[in-house]
């Protein structure tokens, strides 16, 4: 049986890829119709924007902004860090750019406003989707091994002391390391096609290799788009699990 609010069971964070994508696949494919624009959206169908005067879709756990406990209510801007403890996370907007910051992971939102032109990824996991940028334009991703450059895309991103991991899910990045700015590398994708490890040391000259695909889901990514008033390109509202 469906659970009431597909959310209830989605923002549990499940860490099992196999558990996630089974529960994942219930909420698509077991049943034709849907009486909830929550549960519309997991049909394969758009799910509401999120309202301009809101920042926050939905949070699970300890959440805080700028160290206050968050709540739906909380309004979330660039020059805000946020932060979320064990087993939670929250899923919010700036602007035009919307982000599910998972367990244990801190983010500082850097720009004016509601314009983001820095992220600073201190710890933890995050994905995102950004609205594009103009010519000449470009937001820049900071992580403990990796700078990226971004115009407009999908990404999911583990930053960890000695390694971070980028999925750039859809779109173009410019991706760098952060020892060695020289040792970089232009990424342009359609469906996940070219994960990358970014870590301290160098391998064989480089500090950048190929990565399979982790812990993040088309259906996320459309959910995100979906809020700031877009959606995902067409391959991926066909291919609803991907990890």
């Amino acid at each position: 049986m469906l659970p009431t609010d597909p959310f209830e069971e989605f923002r549990s964070g499940l860490e099992d890829p196999r558990k996630r994508a089974r529960l994942l696949q219930l909420l698509i494919f077991g049943a034709a119709a849907a009486a909830t624009p929550a549960q519309a959206f997991f049909w394969g169908k758009k799910t509401e924007q999120l309202a301009e005067e809101r920042s926050i879709l939905t949070l699970k756990g300890e959440v805080s902004v700028n160290g206050e406990t968050a709540d739906e209510s909380t309004r979330i801007r660039a020059g805000d860090t946020v932060r979320t403890g064990d087993a939670s996370e929250v899923i919010f907007a700036v602007g035009g750019d919307s982000f599910l910051l998972r367990d244990n992971s801190e983010l500082q939102i850097g720009g004016s406003g509601f314009v983001i032109d820095t992220l600073r990824m201190l710890t933890g996991r995050l994905l995102s989707v950004f609205a594009s940028r103009a010519q000449g334009q470009q937001l820049t991703v900071n992580a403990a091994t990796a700078t990226i450059g971004i115009r407009g895309t999908g990404m999911y991103l583990e930053s960890r002391p000695d390694e971070v991991y980028l999925c750039t899910c859809y779109g173009q990045v410019s991706l760098a390391s952060a020892r060695d700015p020289d040792d970089s590398e232009l990424i342009t994708t359609s469906n996940h096609e070219s994960p990358r490890y970014i870590t301290s040391e160098a391998v064989r000259g480089t500090r950048i290799r190929a990565a399979p695909v982790l812990r993040h889901t088309n259906v996320e990514l459309r959910l995100l788009e979906n809020i700031v008033g877009r959606d995902v390109p067409r391959a991926l509202r066909k291919t609803y699990i991907k990890y």
